[in-house]
């Protein structure tokens, strides 16, 4: 039987991971779209 630590613990690092995922994919995604963007002006 899991303890009450497992219970809070386990979805806490989950939730840390889904957010550093997503700062990181927004970065990549704003760097992508910015890299098309200098490349259409020219």
């Amino acid at each position: 039987m899991p303890t009450v630590a497992h219970i809070l613990y386990i979805p806490g690092i989950l939730l840390v991971g889904i957010a550093i995922g997503f700062v990181l994919g927004a970065r990549a995604a704003r760097e992508e779209i910015e890299k098309n963007t200098k490349r259409r002006r020219r």
